[in-house]
């Protein structure tokens, strides 16, 4: 009994061990999901920031798309009333030129007059049509690099949202796989508690065997442990399961090399008690 004990009592330290290390390992694996699921977090909200200040810049950019043509179109009606004006200066100088016509008669200075005013309404439409050339083309140059900075924009809007979108996908390969590796690790240690429970099981019916078949049987035992732990285990723990095993078995051989010893033992003391007791009844 007390060496059932004893094995019993080494065989769950070792349990128990093994159970700390895959205590250690799930809490490592939660710290790990974490502080992932805290970068994802960071990520989101750098990610949101990122999408409203460019959702602020296409904002200033309507605005001051909208300034500029109220812009354009307050020029163009400033010149359209100055133009208003000179037509109606024109129109009087030519009502009072037509007067003066009529009152002189001078056919020669109207003639001349005329060719001037010609001349003069010629040069200012000239004018007005340069002008109006020169704002169409500095409208037609600052709006093609408008487009052109829209376009870089839009292009470097794309790169960065598909280097977002590659980020996250590879930030979420990652938690699957990690969260596979939680699996396996959790399964491996419910195999191990289903393997010790099974291994307690079999010490408690196998009490009443004898000492040689009882060493026998936790060689057996420990050895298809062994073999489910060299399975499931990482090769860090390899050479300490097999260290273990090496020690418990030098262990077993001794205590059965003492067991014999106290066996024969127990025999020769009952010898002796039988021969002193042969001679206590032939004396009496």
């Amino acid at each position: 009994c007390f060496y059932n004990q004893k094995v019993l009592q080494k065989a769950f330290g070792e349990w128990k061990e093994q159970w700390t290390v895959c205590r250690e390992k799930k809490l490592s694996l939660r710290a790990d999901n974490h502080y992932r699921h805290l970068l994802l977090n960071l990520i989101f909200k750098s990610w949101r920031a990122y999408v409203c200040q460019q959702q602020g810049k296409r904002n200033k950019c309507y605005v001051a798309e909208s300034h500029a043509k109220r812009q354009i179109l307050l020029r163009t009606w400033q010149r359209w009333l100055l133009y208003v004006g000179v037509q109606r200066t024109k129109h009087g100088m030519q009502t009072v030129a037509l007067a003066f016509r009529e009152r002189s008669c001078l056919r020669i200075s109207w003639a001349v007059w005329r060719r001037q005013q010609y001349q003069k309404c010629s040069g200012h439409k000239m004018n007005i049509l340069a002008l109006q050339h020169w704002a169409q083309s500095l409208q037609f140059r600052a709006w093609l690099q408008w487009q052109e900075l829209y376009l870089h924009t839009q292009n470097e809007k794309q790169k960065e949202t598909r280097a977002v979108t590659h980020h996250q996908h590879w930030e979420l390969r990652r938690c699957v796989g990690a969260w596979l590796g939680y699996l396996n690790l959790h399964r491996v240690k419910k195999r191990q508690n289903e393997v010790a429970q099974e291994f307690h099981r079999s010490r408690t019916l196998r009490r009443c065997f004898s000492n040689w078949q009882l060493s026998w049987e936790c060689r057996r035992t420990v050895q298809a442990h062994q073999r489910d732990l060299e399975k499931q285990a990482a090769r860090i723990a390899l050479w300490r399961a097999f260290a273990h095993w090496k020690h418990y078995v030098v262990l077993c051989v001794e205590e059965a090399q003492q067991c014999e010893v106290a066996e024969k033992h127990y025999k020769y003391h009952l010898l002796v008690l039988q021969k002193y007791w042969n001679r206590w009844k032939s004396r009496l």
